[in-house]
């Protein structure tokens, strides 16, 4: 049986790796629209968390295995091979494909220019190769994020680091360099909801206060607003963690530093306010538990400075040409992984990862999802095997158009990184665009092909 995984991120790796493990014929692509494994292991963890990075170690080990295949560089849907081909020519799809865009505020003064998603923050100081934006921190004294996730957490600890501590990690030097040049001194994140209901884990939140030359700040009377802080007891463990962890630094005298992390709660953005034709302040208004766990707007605002706006409110799958989709979770409809159409089982099309269950859990929240993916498709296995495949796969996509970038290549592409980290006076540095990522793949399909 033969099966292609769309996305080689850690929900496409897992798949393959269910699948190697049940069934010990099955061969397995992983095909990836970037020339690089991993998704958001690479491209979405932050350059300065190491032991979450190191498990691209784990990954590779499955992307090395003798029955699987990284196939990298391959496009899927309009531009590229369309789904309908794949399916040709494999007996079953896997789509691994994450959710791809961000959720938006709604609000007016949205797209001020200095306001920006946090994925796009994020993808610049990770060199992915489809950002072109830059200029973030350029002229900004104070930067307000909104949202209190990990994702808002690694962005506003990122903006508080300095060079010191940013050099060694593989930053692309473009990145270190106007890091290393920010002024920003203040950085503000802040939640429409209380302590209790903050979505960050506790590691990522302890994170904050040991930031050299940086104050963290809570305001006590904004954690005082919610009842679970003043009776923490009935919450969930990770949420109690989190409000002691606030209950010290609101016990906490305050201290001297060049820079300063601030959290607020209970404050939901209205409206960006422009200052000289870019963003210059947020308006909040101040938000009360409603009783149900959501809250209510109580017609106070407050203004906050910022030159700087990152938007971490969540992100959203898309639609996939030729799947079916829910516009309203941002998923594929399935059942048990196997993709519905119509309330019917698509024999051979299957989803896992965020485009199956949406934008939630951690890393490690991949695995069990894939699992019951592959579970059901070697479950399928009998009527699949039935469609008659004739060749290598590899062929059919090239003659499709496709030029992948194979293991060999991608193996190109780190050593690539290692010397030019070398030639900068640090470790690994990423390559930051699509020319020169292609470009040390390429080398490596020319000495195998001269």
């Amino acid at each position: 049986m033969r099966v292609a995984v769309v996305g080689s991120g850690p929900s496409g790796c897992y798949t393959a790796q269910s699948l190697v493990q049940r069934d010990p014929d099955v061969l397995v692509d992983v095909l990836d629209r970037l020339p690089c494994p991993y998704g958001l292991v690479r491209y979405g963890v932050a350059p300065d968390h190491e032991k979450i990075k190191s498990l691209q170690n784990n990954l590779r080990t499955v992307l090395e295995h003798e029955r699987v295949r990284f196939l990298g560089g391959v496009e899927i849907g309009p531009g590229g091979v369309p789904a309908t081909r794949l399916r040709e020519l494999y007996h079953a799809v896997v789509y691994c494909v994450g959710a791809a865009t961000d959720r938006r505020l709604g609000i007016p003064g949205e797209d001020l220019p200095g306001s920006w998603s946090a994925t796009e923050f994020v993808s610049w100081y990770s060199a992915h190769p489809d950002s072109t934006a830059d200029g973030f921190v350029a002229g900004a004294r104070s930067a307000v994020v909104i949202g209190v996730g990990n994702v808002a957490v690694d962005v506003a600890r990122m903006l508080a680091r300095g060079v010191t501590e940013l050099s060694p990690t593989d930053m692309p030097q473009p990145a270190l360099t106007a890091l290393a040049a920010s002024r920003v001194t203040g950085v503000h994140m802040v939640g429409r909801r209380g302590p209790s209901q903050a979505r960050f884990t506790t590691k990522e939140l302890r994170e904050l206060s040991s930031l050299p030359d940086t104050e963290t700040a809570v305001r006590r009377e904004e954690l005082e607003l919610d009842p679970a802080y003043l009776d923490p007891a009935p919450l969930a463990a990770p949420q109690r963690r989190n409000v002691e962890v606030l209950r010290g630094w609101a016990g906490a005298s305050p201290r001297s530093a060049p820079r300063s992390i601030s959290l607020r709660f209970f404050l939901r953005p209205v409206e960006l306010l422009a200052d000289g034709g870019r963003v210059g302040a947020v308006r909040f208004e101040r938000t009360a538990p409603d009783g149900l766990g959501g809250v209510t707007g109580t017609g106070r605002f407050e203004d906050i400075e910022a030159q700087l706006v990152l938007r971490s409110v969540g992100y959203l799958g898309v639609p996939l040409a030729g799947l079916p989709f829910d516009p309203a979770t941002g998923t594929v409809p399935h059942l048990a992984g196997r993709v519905l159409r119509e309330g019917t089982v698509s024999p051979g099309e299957y989803v896992a990862g965020w485009i199956k269950r949406g934008p939630t859990g951690v890393i490690g929240t991949n695995r069990p999802c894939a699992k019951e993916t592959a579970t059901s498709l070697v479950e399928d296995a009998g009527i699949l095997v039935h469609k008659d495949l004739r060749g290598d796969p590899l062929a059919a996509l090239r003659a499709e158009g496709a030029e992948p970038v194979e293991w060999t290549g991608w193996q190109a592409i780190e050593r690539a990184e290692a010397e030019l980290g070398a030639s900068l006076g640090r470790g690994v540095v990423k390559l930051p665009d699509w020319p020169s990522l292609l470009d040390a793949a390429r080398r490596a399909t020319h000495r195998q092909h001269p």
